[in-house]
């Protein structure tokens, strides 16, 4: 269910962005990113943050955390790699132009993986979830903060109205959480654990996905054997 974003057009919005966007999006966002962050404290270890951007949260997590954030925009990595230096970050060991789509880690590395703000502004929301899942660790968790698109009334329809202007500033203000809770369905290896509104006027949401212990493959020695019947 590919959108009409693609990569270059969403990494030339964010460069436009990048100059201004803790300006813009600092305060707006600030309750969204300190829930996301207090998720993902919960867990703790290994955390990637998806679309770290300029690096906004990236001082809020435990310095007992190791932390490893990519994002499409070069602009916005370079104002997160000079917080990072400014605040002497030395629990950040990695910072990446990365494709949230193809993420080039090993499977299972990581406890944690936040997105925030991201998942409407990827051309494939359900091929970037399913990489969030691969690079999880059985027992780890899946942090979104996101706008989630109205199930009807004005504001869908606004919603509907504004979404080409939208896709050139770099994101989709119609997406539904229906899509979320489909791929989840329909992916096998995770579950929803939480979904919270969050400000402003409850258009934002916290969404929390665990990864499921992988299940062992069935032998002639478990449940019920191949070529058994009832």
């Amino acid at each position: 269910m590919a959108g009409e974003l693609d990569n270059d057009a969403v990494a030339r919005a964010y460069a436009r962005w990048a100059p201004i966007y803790d300006f813009v999006f600092g305060a707006v966002f600030e309750r969204g990113r300190k829930a996301a962050t207090a998720a993902a404290e919960r867990i703790g270890g290994h955390i990637l943050e998806v679309g770290v951007g300029t690096g906004l949260s990236l001082p809020d997590y435990s310095w007992t955390n190791r932390l490893i954030g990519v994002d499409l925009s070069a602009p916005m990595l370079r104002k997160a790699k000079q917080r990072a230096a400014e605040h002497r970050l030395t629990n950040v060991v990695g910072l990446a132009v990365m494709d949230a789509q193809r993420l080039g880690f090993q499977d299972g590395v990581f406890d944690v993986v936040v997105a925030q703000y991201v998942i409407t502004a990827v051309p494939d929301p359900e091929a970037t979830l399913d990489e969030f899942a691969r690079v999880v660790k059985p027992g780890g968790e899946i942090i979104l903060v996101n706008h989630l698109g109205a199930e009807g009334g004005p504001r869908a329809a606004f919603e509907r109205w504004f979404a080409p202007l939208a896709r050139r500033l770099g994101w989709r203000p119609e997406f539904r959480w229906e899509r979320l809770a489909q791929w989840a369905a329909l992916h096998g290896g995770v579950r929803v654990v939480e979904r919270r509104p969050m400000p402003l006027l409850g258009h934002f949401s916290l969404i929390r996905f665990a990864r499921l212990p992988r299940q062992a493959p069935e032998t002639a020695d478990s449940g019920s054997r191949i070529g058994e019947t009832a």
